[in-house]
């Protein structure tokens, strides 16, 4: 049988260091014990037919195992968990539970992260952003307080780890160099904790050498 294949950036922009989405898909392989191959694709190759066809918003990661083609890492990290025990609870509520920390994450966390992110790339230079940065910035301040209050002393979001701790800790981790998580100790503890499982190292040594290979010439163009 053939191994799932995902869909990685052959010249990353995160530049090794583990903030692209396939990231995310590779830590749950990992913890759930699935091999998978990986197709690296340019950012030319992203915005063919045969892409598109796949993913229509010229994204990565896409996912295909034998007739089904996904897209959306959250989608795509569900499918995962859904396959394998590791990542989700077997007691259906809890699993339930474990599954709206998924689209907490997603929807709910990491929206005004990714908005105060862009705003810094595409906005610094206006002369507005310094005013508009406190109010993005208090935006998020909303959403990892009532975050932090929730996780409280607990290790995981809702009893062991799950997908659902598995995402927000891709998604905080958009904010360890902003100060803003500084205010909320238990969430670099929550972080380290989810950057320490064997299972993030392995994907992380996988995604970063992409980059060493592009970086050495190995990988071609």
């Amino acid at each position: 049988m053939s191994l799932p294949v995902i869909t990685a950036f052959r010249n990353s922009p995160d530049r090794g260091r583990g903030f692209a989405r396939d990231m995310r898909v590779r830590w749950a392989f990992e913890e759930v014990g699935q091999p998978y191959d990986v197709r690296l694709v340019s950012f030319e190759t992203m915005k063919e037919p045969a892409h598109l066809a796949l993913q229509p918003f010229g994204q990565i990661p896409t996912y295909e195992e034998g007739d089904l083609a996904l897209f959306e890492s959250g989608a795509i990290v569900l499918r995962i968990a859904e396959q394998r025990a590791g990542l989700l609870p077997n007691d259906p509520d809890a699993r339930a539970r474990a599954i709206g920390w998924m689209f907490c994450a997603l929807n709910t966390i990491e929206p005004p992260i990714l908005e105060r992110e862009v705003a810094g790339f595409t906005e610094r230079d206006r002369t507005w952003f310094e005013e508009r940065r406190p109010i993005l910035e208090d935006r998020i301040h909303n959403r990892v307080r009532r975050l932090s209050d929730r996780l409280g002393d607990a290790d995981w979001l809702d009893g062991a780890f799950s997908a659902g701790d598995l995402l927000m800790v891709t998604v905080l981790r958009r904010l360890e160099r902003s100060g803003i998580l500084e205010t909320y100790p238990n969430l670099p503890a929550y972080i380290a904790r989810g950057l320490a499982r064997p299972a993030y190292q392995r994907a992380y040594d996988a995604q970063h050498a992409v980059f060493v290979a592009r970086s050495s010439g190995e990988t071609g163009s």
